[in-house]
């Protein structure tokens, strides 16, 4: 009997749980610690109601706390491990990362613009001080790191490598990549079409860390899509309104253009991440042959 259940429960290569497991207790973990901090916020901050920055602090917390407990001890791995090594590579991934999705969304936006399917209107400057524009772009930009940081470290980092190691890489990615997409069908005018296009970036994000081997990478593409597809280029953001320095009017047709949700419901999306696992290509094979 111990042996049927320590093959239920126990890997077969080392002491430690198997990965199905290991996921599921993480899940778990995160509801006392979500309670916690929950609790905390309030009466530390008892002024503050909600609002993106909160809730990304918030996530912070939680997801770190939960994966870091995971990864020591029910993994048996360090934190670090995870795609987490602290060098100069990484200030070289995070910004390649940024730079790749400035690219990709204005690859986007000239797209439609060219067809007509964006009007033009003008720039925050225009109606705002510009001092008053550059504070909330740097607002904004803080919001999306963490954004970035939890989001990655959950999805590309703690549930992508463990099924990696309790099934194969190739399911691992969509796995993590469908959950991924899932995760976002709670947003603002969501779909079953936003749902596919946030389950083809998962898969984007995911070959950027099997490229690299980090996690750097993949976090600065979530930084930048986030950031430039919102705050410089006007879209919304996973359903999201948020604050542009460029604003424009989307009349395109939704199939397209992803409507309300933004591009990644929309098949536009499909040419630009294309292109940016061409980048991504590109650029871990000339780090490599720098290496």
């Amino acid at each position: 009997m111990n042996a049927f259940f320590r093959k239920i429960f126990i890997s077969s290569d080392e002491p430690r749980l198997r990965a199905g497991w290991r996921l599921l207790l993480q899940l778990l973990i995160i509801i006392p610690i979500g309670m916690i901090t929950g609790a905390a916020s309030k009466v530390l901050l008892p002024f503050w109601h909600g609002g993106m920055l909160q809730d990304q602090l918030i996530e912070l917390i939680i997801f770190t706390l939960s994966i870091y407990i995971a990864r020591r001890w029910f993994d048996k791995r360090s934190f670090t491990s995870l795609g987490l090594k602290l060098d100069k590579k990484m200030w070289a991934d995070l910004l390649a990362g940024i730079a790749i999705t400035f690219l990709l969304m204005g690859f986007i936006y000239l797209i439609e613009f060219s067809i007509g399917w964006i009007t033009f209107e003008g720039f925050a400057w225009d109606t705002e001080p510009a001092s008053r524009v550059t504070l909330n772009l740097l607002g904004i930009f803080f919001v999306f790191v963490l954004v970035g940081w939890n989001e990655e470290l959950l999805s590309r980092g703690y549930q992508l490598q463990n099924l990696a190691d309790g099934l194969n890489l190739i399911w691992a990615v969509i796995l993590s990549s469908a959950f991924f997409g899932f995760l976002h069908l709670g947003n603002p005018n969501a779909t079953w079409a936003s749902v596919a296009g946030i389950f083809f970036a998962g898969v984007f994000l995911a070959y950027a860390y099997v490229r690299t081997g980090q996690l750097w990478l993949s976090i600065g593409l979530h930084i930048g899509w986030n950031f430039f597809e919102g705050a410089i280029f006007g879209f919304p953001v996973s359903g999201l309104d948020i604050y542009p320095l460029t604003q424009i009017t989307v009349k395109g047709p939704e199939l397209w253009t992803g409507g309300a949700f933004g591009p990644e419901a929309g098949l536009v999306v499909l040419p630009a991440l294309a292109l940016g696992m061409g980048l991504i290509y590109w650029y871990s094979r000339e780090k490599r042959l720098r290496e």
